[in-house]
């Protein structure tokens, strides 16, 4: 399980060096795409084989599943990281993303998810305010 706050830097070759913590979870290889919120997923090939069987039964005569297909896997690139744990990360996705130098890696249980550390923060700004209250209508039952 992905769990924890990171904050890695992307090197001048595009490259992010993965927390340690999260190396055993991507040792045989990853898969990164576009995320909702404008940031990065990353998920073990396994758990993104996973979701590929699950999102591969949405009906094709759906446009709004076919776009979130679209939007998923078009960027979707898959990565074997190096000794060091590191990975590139696409021009065309650190675009999507808005990412610059400074990054904050997440985990979320099942992936991991990489953020401009800028558009991190004020997004859980505003996420902190109303964390309290949101978790009984999101997950009945939770609390």
């Amino acid at each position: 399980m992905l769990l924890g706050t990171h904050t890695p830097k992307l090197d001048e070759k595009g490259r992010i060096i993965l927390p340690a913590k999260f190396r055993d979870e991507f040792i045989g290889g990853l898969v990164i795409t576009r995320g909702q919120d404008r940031c990065l997923y990353v998920f073990s090939m396994k758990e993104f084989e996973f979701l590929n069987e699950r999102i591969s039964q949405a009906p094709i005569a759906s446009k709004a599943a076919r776009d979130f297909l679209r939007s998923l896997l078009s960027g979707a690139t898959d990565e074997v990281p190096d000794k060091q744990g590191r990975v590139t990360l696409p021009s065309i996705l650190r675009d999507y993303a808005g990412l610059e130098r400074e990054l904050v890696v997440i985990g979320v249980g099942n992936r991991a998810e990489i953020w401009d550390a800028q558009a991190w923060n004020e997004s859980q700004a505003a996420r902190d305010a109303a964390f309290s209250e949101v978790a009984e209508e999101v997950i009945p039952g939770l609390f």
